[in-house]
């Protein structure tokens, strides 16, 4: 199998089903691959939704959790299960394009054996002007302290190893900072320019001062990580 496609979802019964078939539409005949959404809790007809698709797609699965546990959590949930040395993640709320993976994908072949992580970058972002606001200073301030090079650590389309991202350091949140977890093991980050769509229906899981406090703590702890990084170079004889 050559990819594994993970989808955290909260609450999205009304945007998963156009998105499923997105991804059939994009990778049917170009790719060996699974889709696995990750439930997180929801509380609306999400669940009975995949299971509605699952009835003529084998490819796709459902994992739940019994309560929400965040974004992070759900991610982990569908690595763990996924049977692909890679994996790509998108949200759940169709904002992300299924069309830039085979892009995407292209450039992960060149490198096969390469812990290269390829993060999306956002172009003509279709959120709110608060909610872009939010973003550039956030992104702004986590680039100038953690160094990472990633002008868009928020876009929710990614491919990487699947071993590499076993290999980061977990926490709630880390979502947010995998480009800088990932150099700080030794890997190689790209971002690329994708897509970004309007969402279609349902309601945002974004609470912008929800997290304002939690992301200053989560950066403070990143940068802690970063600095007692140790990457020793390990030969076999």
């Amino acid at each position: 199998m050559d990819l594994s496609i993970v989808i955290p979802v909260r609450n999205e019964a009304a945007n998963i089903g156009p998105l499923v078939a997105e991804i059939r539409a994009a990778l049917d005949g170009r790719l060996d691959y699974e889709v696995i959404v990750v439930d997180d809790g929801s509380t609306d007809g999400t669940a009975e939704t995949v299971r509605g698709l699952k009835t003529d797609f084998s490819r796709l699965w459902l994992l739940r959790h019994a309560r929400r546990t965040g974004q992070s959590a759900a991610i982990r949930s569908g690595v763990k299960a996924a049977r692909s040395p890679w994996i790509a993640t998108l949200d759940g709320d169709g904002q992300n394009d299924p069309a830039d993976i085979p892009r995407l994908w292209e450039l992960v072949r060149a490198t096969p054996n390469a812990p290269l992580m390829i993060a999306g970058m956002r172009q003509k972002r279709r959120d709110s002007g608060v909610k872009r606001l939010a973003s550039r200073i956030a992104n702004g301030v986590r680039s100038r302290l953690l160094d990472d090079g990633t002008p868009d650590t928020g876009c929710g389309l990614k491919l990487f190893p699947r071993a590499l991202y076993l290999d980061l350091p977990f926490f709630d949140h880390n979502h947010r900072f995998l480009p800088a977890l990932a150099l700080r093991q030794g890997g190689e980050v790209r971002s690329i320019a994708v897509n970004h769509r309007p969402r279609a229906g349902g309601m945002s899981n974004y609470k912008i001062f929800d997290r304002l406090w939690v992301g200053i703590v989560d950066l403070i702890g990143v940068l802690w990580l970063k600095q007692r990084a140790v990457n020793p170079d390990v030969s076999e004889e």
